[in-house]
């Protein structure tokens, strides 16, 4: 059976503009009623570097203006409901100062698998002990036992390995099959182990497989497919979007020469397919990209398919449980991506028997029956 389960990685704007009233409460107020209307679950894959930076404006002005006690009332909330809250960091916020308006972030920290192991070590463990404070209080029997990088960024793979495995993280779903970046971030998961089945990974390459490996890779599903079937509408509201929140001039200094190419400057080809980066137009054309299931940017009917696809190719006939992973952001989740990612919703609930939905505390207790490729 296929398990699906939605990720949500849980965060302002890149670039550090925005509030989390507009861009995190009020949409994932929604998706969450969208998930109890489906009876599905939701993981929230919350940036606690960011939300310490907003508990720390609070207590430095007096004034709630970045909505910290709203943002724990929801995750305490969706616990209470019987969803899910794991790790996402964005490491560039440890040394983040805020100024009108705007945190300015470290960009020289940016690049979580390129940190010093014990800075790496110290970031996991504060972020890990802050949710596990947080939530226990709600359900003692909670975990902070998955773990997702900025931009994707674990490769390479030592140290990142050794931090999560040494403060308890069980799960990495940070990967995606086929994926390349070429800018701020650097990785090439084109030989990761699987697309949708998980894996031990090996302590020095997360992309490979170990049967003693300290952790499990869950990777982000993702198919290899060419350009056409990148454009959607709510693939435009990204990309203009990020046009929108690209990074100012000011923030460039911080950034090594060349690295802004996932930094959202590259205009429409660079948003829509981020492994087109320095590609050219007819090669961006003519190869085929990685499509990662985004339930903001694919449409619900690209996602059945896949789902479709998914559950023919690798689990006929098998009595195991295989994890489906989705990516979104709150921020990208419109009204009109409310109701493609419905139609998702239905599609699973409809067919029992085929799919059911899971989150990644939940999903840990079938690892002995996760099948291999």
């Amino acid at each position: 059976m296929i398990r699906v389960i939605l990720t949500l990685d849980y965060e302002i704007h890149g670039n550090g503009e925005g509030h989390p009233l507009d861009l995190m409460i009020e949409p994932t107020d929604r998706l969450i009623r969208l998930c109890d209307e489906h009876g599905a679950k939701l993981t929230i894959m919350a940036d606690v570097a960011e939300i310490l930076k907003f508990k720390e404006y609070k207590e430095k002005y007096g004034r709630d203006d970045y909505s910290y006690d709203a943002i724990v009332e929801q995750l305490r909330g969706a616990i209470r409901k019987g969803h899910d809250v794991q790790l996402h960091i964005h490491s560039s916020y440890f040394n983040a100062r805020y100024d009108n308006g705007v945190w300015i972030q470290d960009w020289s920290e940016y690049d979580f698998a390129n940190l010093p192991y014990e800075r790496m070590d110290w970031m996991v463990r504060t972020c890990k002990q802050f949710l596990e404070t947080l939530l226990k209080p709600i359900d003692p029997l909670y975990g902070c036992i998955a773990f997702r990088a900025a931009n994707w960024s674990v490769s390479p793979s030592n140290n990142v390995v050794r931090a999560l495995a040494g403060n308890d993280i069980r799960i990495d779903t940070s990967i995606f099959k086929y994926g390349l970046r070429n800018g701020i971030v650097k990785f090439d998961y084109s030989q990761a182990y699987s697309p949708i089945v998980p894996w031990r990974v090996k302590e020095d390459d997360m992309c490979a497989q170990s049967d003693d490996g300290p952790l499990w890779e869950l990777p982000i599903y993702t198919e290899k497919r060419w350009i056409g079937s990148f454009v959607t509408l709510n693939r435009a509201v990204r990309a203009i979007m990020s046009l929108r929140h690209k990074l100012r001039p000011s923030d460039r200094g911080n950034l090594r020469h060349g690295a802004l190419a996932n930094t959202s400057n590259e205009g429409w080809l660079a948003a829509v397919a981020p492994d087109s980066q320095g590609k050219g137009l007819m090669a961006t054309l003519l190869q085929k990209h990685a499509w990662k299931a985004d339930f903001n940017q694919c449409g619900g009917k690209q996602l059945i398919n896949a789902l479709i696809r998914a559950s023919n190719k690798y689990d006929p006939h098998r009595n195991k449980m295989l994890p489906f992973i989705l990516i979104g952001h709150p921020k990208l989740f419109t009204r009109r991506n409310e109701q493609s990612l419905s139609r998702l919703l239905a599609h699973c609930a409809n067919y029992p028997d085929q799919f059911d939905f899971d989150t990644l505390n939940g999903i840990i207790r079938f690892e002995r029956q996760w099948g291999t490729v």
